[in-house]
């Protein structure tokens, strides 16, 4: 019996996916039959996704953009839609911070620079398909967000720029899924805990993150995977008449 994918015939855009929880959710979304778009900054580990994907018989286009520059971004989105006629799907899953300095010890370099990556390019993006989204009325845009945009982590100190950052990221969520609802367009967030990253793999030793997952009333830490399915979930038609919404896929570390 042939698979019954829930994304066959959707074009999809993720953001950030050459690692991390993006690369997660573009894999699912290949899985799922959609012919998805890869745009990151990191050519090198875009192209090792790329291979990945090839070598289970399917396929991505890879698309190196700085999607803290507008223009780029313009650029790109452009192009897409003249190969691809539409875009369906805009997962903004670029992000991240390599620092915990204190508020004093932040400087205005510093936190223009986790507001671009984690904010701005999630704007940029999101505002570059929104006019051929509504042209075509209809759209799903996901937004991955992090708990540090809710409240502070609790296995963790918490950064401010990083959090500030994501916490504006849900405000506009549900700011654009009232404006965007006439167009048929759905504006969802997904606030992922500590996942089991090769980021965080590589920062944290094993009894680090056996304590995390003891903390978790599930007793567990999410894996990049768990993301990707609530991805797929908003992403199709079973979430047809879901937005402005942010779900927390955490293990239970926050419970609001």
């Amino acid at each position: 019996m042939t698979k019954k994918t829930k994304l066959e015939g959707k074009v999809a855009l993720v953001t950030g996916s050459a690692q991390g929880l993006g690369e997660a959710i573009l894999k699912e979304f290949v899985y799922e039959g959609a012919s998805t778009i890869l745009l990151d900054l990191n050519r090198k580990e875009a192209n090792k996704v790329k291979r990945e994907i090839e070598e289970s018989n399917n396929t991505t286009e890879v698309l190196i953009v700085d999607v803290c520059d507008s223009k780029s971004v313009n650029i790109a989105i452009d192009n897409v839609i003249k190969k691809y006629k539409k875009i369906d799907i805009l997962v903004n899953a670029v992000g991240g911070f390599h620092n915990f300095d204190k508020i004093k010890d932040i400087t205005d370099e510093e936190w223009h620079k986790v507001i671009n990556i984690n904010l701005n390019s999630a704007f940029y993006c999101t505002r570059a398909v929104m006019k051929y989204m509504e042209e075509s009325r209809t759209g799903r845009i996901i937004n991955i967000s992090s708990g540090a945009g809710i409240a502070p982590n609790p296995h963790a100190p918490s950064y401010v720029p990083y959090g500030a950052a994501k916490a504006g990221l849900l405000g506009m969520t549900k700011l654009l899924a009232r404006d965007a609802g006439e167009f048929g367009i759905t504006v969802n967030a997904i606030a992922p805990g500590t996942a089991l990253t090769p980021r965080v793999k590589k920062v944290r030793d094993p009894e680090s993150i056996a304590n995390i997952a003891k903390m978790n009333p599930l007793k567990n830490i999410i894996e990049p995977i768990d993301c990707a399915k609530a991805a797929v979930f908003l992403a199709s038609d079973d979430a047809r008449y879901v937005t402005g919404i942010t779900m927390m896929v955490n293990a239970g570390n926050l419970i609001f």
